[in-house]
């Protein structure tokens, strides 16, 4: 099933300190664009209030109330748009209630918000979006507190950047991103980086086709291929540096032999400002994104 008849429900981790604000203006566009439904998810995590001990009933009850309203807010600014929603808000861990949040409400898309200032950081990274990445059974798409900001702001119109590994998740990272090409008019650039053995193959760069990466000869969408040597994530960084776009996308490994925070996609989660789409290899047929 493709992106269109399975993005459905989006998930967004709603903050009250406005750090998701850029992630919830993401999702509006999402939601209006591929006649979605929003669910606004806050999470009060006691260990946010209380080092030592459980935080009292009353208060919990409290942020709880005081969670409700603010997400009722945005819940009507949601309804005078059109878009249809819905409001949750679970005590707990917050990754794992997103995770829970998106099961339950069959979701195709989960929406974080980020710090920002130098991309997501180590620790959240380590914190949420590591988890979610790893767990979820839709893509997971991360926005800096900051993404319209600094040198990489993404330009009017920019496009679509795809950054393509060869691995089990680049089939469901090009339909992503032909998808949101199509849908948002945006041309498509794929950035691949050579691996040793490529270019021991005398790949030539110039030459290398769209199709080569999986994309249909029969896409409406202006498509361009950049492949570059060096690693992976200094060659994204410097593809969204020189043509600033207004989304990446990476597909994520759902294994790794190494423990922690680690990969192309968590490190680019690390270092960009860029909004972020990790897709994942295998996702459910109601949740293809």
């Amino acid at each position: 099933m493709g992106f269109e008849s399975g993005l459905k429900t989006i998930v967004v981790a709603a903050s009250l300190d406005g750090r998701s604000e850029a992630a919830l203006e993401y999702a509006r566009k999402l939601a209006a664009a591929y006649d979605a439904r929003l669910v606004l998810a806050h999470g009060v995590d006691p260990v946010s209030y209380a080092a030592v001990g459980e935080i009292p009933g009353k208060m919990r009850a409290a942020l709880s109330d005081e969670a409700q309203t603010a997400l009722s807010q945005l819940a009507d600014e949601l309804t005078k748009e059109g878009i249809p929603n819905h409001t949750v808000v679970h005590q707990g861990e917050i990754a794992q209630m997103l995770l829970r949040i998106a099961d339950q409400y069959d979701a195709g898309l989960i929406v974080i918000g980020t710090d920002g200032f130098n991309g997501a950081g180590a620790y959240v990274v380590g914190a949420v979006a590591e988890q979610l990445v790893r767990l979820a059974p839709c893509p997971v798409f991360a926005v800096a507190a900051d993404w319209n900001a600094g040198p990489f702001r993404p330009i009017p119109g920019g496009p679509v950047l795809l950054a393509i590994e060869k691995n089990e998740a680049a089939k469901a990272a090009v339909a992503t991103a032909l998808s949101l090409a199509e849908t948002f008019n945006r041309p498509l650039h794929i950035v691949h980086a050579r691996s040793a053995a490529e270019a021991m193959g005398f790949l030539n760069p110039p030459a290398t086709r769209p199709e080569d990466f999986g994309v249909p000869t029969s896409t409406r969408v202006k498509v361009a291929c950049m492949v570059k040597d060096g690693t992976p994530a200094d060659v994204v960084e410097a593809a969204i540096a020189q043509l600033r776009p207004s989304i990446l996308v990476a597909g994520v490994k759902r294994n790794s032999g190494t423990p922690g925070p680690h990969g192309t996609a968590f490190t680019l989660l690390a270092r960009s400002r860029v909004p972020v789409i990790c897709v994942p290899p295998e996702m459910k047929s109601v949740s293809v994104l």
